[in-house]
């Protein structure tokens, strides 16, 4: 039973037009996850002030646009040095909520920085292209305008990082942004809303909604929304691709991962073991980059591994967000936990190996906390449903495979095509991998190959549904669109014949 007895009572609500909105509406608890126990409660957004929300946004939207896109980058430039300034509040925000410890924190939030800092990019990166005379006195040029109230959905594992891919961008491009955060960790969003204000942001510019299904459907549905940016499973990325589609709405819908890492016999293991323990297990394995699956090319290296893997294992530090010395924290609920556990069950059932089990770990003073240990999984087979599915938790699971072609053709048969890396010193072995794996994001002894800001993030197959990957120059081309314009000054003393056929050059 959940401990309610907290107090006073902290009630978030709505950040709508400059202001933090509360309306006596629906409440949910927000667990910590470190502990078990109940830290706030957050307002669910009802139907009527999610209109009045929109009708605000639009109405900012239709000054906001025609701001300089100079002028809107000094806005998020500003915003970018207050979050550098108050770091450490919103890293304590994350670790409340997530229970992320403070140094995964912030390398989250520098991340999300980084983002703010392309977005300030925006005069450059919204200049059209021209082109003169491409008739006879016949100019032609294209620039790149915004779409008006645009909506991002975001996920629980990165509370300011994947907000932080969306909105900047939607605001530099002349849009107004309308934030649905997930409703377990709603206080980082609230807080980069205030940032915002400091920074000179007009008021519905960027709004904040905290509520569940009911408020994602409203905003596929509503007609001031124009684009519908998401992160999320696969299988909600599926549902709000389909029904943004329904409802003629832009949408790029990340989805879920299951991302393999080849290891050949030729690699540098100590330092593949290095670089997989922080890829598997940072975190808590919450990652949709996290690395879940090596695939070891030769029983010699796959034993090799795992006898490196398991030394090196006993070391993990699992426990509360404010102990920096922790490697990692909780998961984000019991409910989270129990399924992470069953995955690992599943395994076990079904003939792999539980090499280090991290079930049943206890954090003395944190008894009811959410965690799960580190967990090595040797001998799994790919029809196995600890294999198939994303577990999402801090679970590393090792498949046998004795050529490197197998390898691939087994990574290219998963239904997910999100992250995937290879270890090995052989540079022709690395190109052919990368031109022939079926993923969207590679690496070369790289584990978790997130792009840069100036890059953009997105998979393949089931893991990402949309055209447009997230953030850099697909961001940009995401949250505009292109308009493009013939023009042609007539000489006043000349008379043009009338012409029915199809005008060419």
């Amino acid at each position: 039973m959940q401990d309610t007895t907290t107090h006073p009572k902290i009630l978030l609500g709505q950040f709508i037009n400059g202001e933090i909105v509360v309306v006596d509406g629906k409440q949910q608890p927000i667990i910590n996850p470190s502990t078990g126990k109940i830290s706030k409660f957050v307002e669910h957004a009802n139907t009527t002030t999610i209109n009045k929300a929109l009708e605000d946004a639009h109405e900012a939207y239709l000054s906001w646009s025609k701001v300089p896109p100079t002028k809107r980058a000094r806005v998020l430039f500003k915003f970018k040095v207050l979050v550098e300034e108050n770091r450490e509040k919103l890293a304590e925000l994350i670790g409340q909520e997530h229970g992320k410890i403070s140094h995964d924190a912030l390398g989250e939030i520098q991340r999300g920085i980084e983002n703010i800092e392309y977005a300030c990019g925006a005069p450059e990166l919204l200049k059209g292209d021209f082109s003169k005379d491409v008739g006879p006195a016949i100019d032609s040029w294209s620039d790149f305008q915004p779409l008006g109230v645009v909506s991002g959905i975001t996920p629980f594992n990165f509370p300011a990082m994947v907000p932080l891919w969306m909105f900047p961008i939607a605001i530099a491009c002349g849009n107004s942004f309308v934030l649905k955060p997930s409703e377990k960790v709603p206080s980082a969003s609230l807080f980069m809303a205030e940032l915002l204000k400091q920074a000179g942001l007009p008021d519905g510019v960027f709004t904040v909604l905290n509520g569940g299904k009911e408020v994602v459907d409203q905003l596929i549905q509503h007609k001031k929304v124009k684009a519908i940016s998401f992160v999320g499973s696969t299988q909600i990325a599926k549902y709000i691709y389909q029904e943004s589609a329904k409802y003629g709405k832009r949408c790029q819908a990340l989805g879920g991962a299951k991302n393999h890492a080849i290891l050949l016999p030729d690699a540098d293991v100590d330092n593949a073991v290095s670089q997989l323990i922080g890829a598997a297990f940072g975190s808590s394995g919450e990652r949709c980059m996290a690395l879940s699956v090596v695939v070891a090319v030769g029983d010699a290296v796959a034993n090799q591994l795992i006898n490196k893997l398991k030394d090196a294992m006993a070391d993990l530090k699992v426990g509360e967000y404010s102990n920096d010395e922790n490697h990692f924290g909780p998961v984000i609920s019991k409910e989270h936990k129990d399924k992470i556990n069953d995955y690992i069950q599943s395994a076990e059932n079904e003939g792999a190996n539980i090499i280090v089990d991290g079930r049943n770990v206890i954090v003395k003073n944190n008894e009811d906390g959410h965690y799960v240990g580190g967990t090595l999984i040797d001998n799994v087979k790919t029809d196995m449903l600890s294999y198939q599915d994303e577990i999402f938790g801090p679970v590393l699971q090792v498949l046998r495979v004795e050529t490197m072609q197998q390898a691939i053709e087994l990574i290219n048969e998963h239904k997910y095509g999100n992250g995937t890396c290879i270890f090995t010193r052989d540079g022709e072995a690395a190109r052919y991998f990368t031109d022939n794996i079926e993923v969207g994001m590679v690496g070369i002894n790289v584990p978790l190959p997130v792009p840069v800001s100036s890059q953009s993030f997105g998979g393949w197959k089931s893991s990402l549904f949309g055209d447009l990957a997230m953030y850099g120059p697909d961001g940009f081309r995401f949250f505009t669109r292109r308009k493009t314009v013939t023009q042609r000054w007539p000489s006043s003393n000349v008379r043009e014949n009338i012409k029915f056929s199809m005008p060419t050059l």
